[in-house]
């Protein structure tokens, strides 16, 4: 059977709350098409989701990325973006993988959201994959086991490092420093190289750290999920 991933997208779309300024944010283009067309080329079925539903912001200082041509291109993808339906409305059990793509925008709603943090934990009770690129690691801070504990709690993770954040001027201006809040958390963070590629597979959960990173981590994603199908065929044969 083909495998079926769910995209989830931040439906925030302004440098912090709505209202109060004018300087625009959203997801980051890489973050979605990297990931998208890795795994729409590899013949899986990948359903958009965000926060709110409807159209997700996207971050315009994002949509010079390599994929843009494709996306802009891509009717069907642009039909699944404006018709994305809220968070609450999907089954975790409906699917073999959750995705989070980062941008700034989830920063100030991902965490925030009990219907993700709800989703993410009954998938991660299922074992199904949770993987998530840099500032979409912010989704995972309300996230709890079967015990109750922290999700990130003793985890390998990576995410958008303090120094990345510093290097693009907004460590005053996001609610907080996700490699700290993740810290703080027990996480056992890790950072590669400012703005290239890092990922980190600890079990079920892969994280991604910054836009470069999108592609591997999708990667590693797809390797977990021919993994899970190898060893399904191999207990029924």
């Amino acid at each position: 059977m083909t495998a079926k991933i769910l995209m989830i997208l931040t439906s925030h779309a302004f440098m912090g709350d709505a209202g109060k300024t004018e300087e625009p944010t959203g997801f980051w283009l890489e973050e979605l098409t990297a990931p998208y067309y890795a795994f729409i080329d590899a013949g899986y079925d990948v359903t958009i989701g965000s926060i709110k539903g409807g159209m997700p912001p996207v971050d315009p200082n994002s949509l010079q990325d390599g994929l843009h041509e494709r996306y802009e291109d891509d009717a069907v993808l642009h039909v699944k973006m404006k018709n994305s339906k809220p968070v609450e409305e999907f089954d975790a059990a409906e699917y073999d993988a959750v995705f989070l793509p980062g941008g700034h925008g989830t920063m100030w709603d991902l965490p925030l959201s009990k219907p993700l943090a709800d989703l993410l934990t009954a998938a991660y009770a299922d074992d199904k994959i949770i993987a998530a690129v840099c500032h979409g690691v912010a989704g995972f801070i309300n996230v709890r086991d079967n015990n109750g504990i922290p999700l990130v709690q003793g985890r390998s993770l990576t995410a958008f490092s303090n120094d990345e954040e510093s290097m693009v001027g907004l460590t005053e201006k996001v609610p907080f420093l996700l490699e700290t809040r993740l810290r703080d958390l027990g996480a056992k963070y890790q950072a590669g190289s400012n703005f290239l590629p890092k990922a980190v597979k600890d079990g079920n959960v892969i994280t991604g750290q910054n836009p470069a990173s999108s592609a591997l981590t999708a990667s590693m994603v797809m390797e977990e999920l021919a993994k899970r199908a190898q060893q399904k065929l191999s207990a029924q044969g």
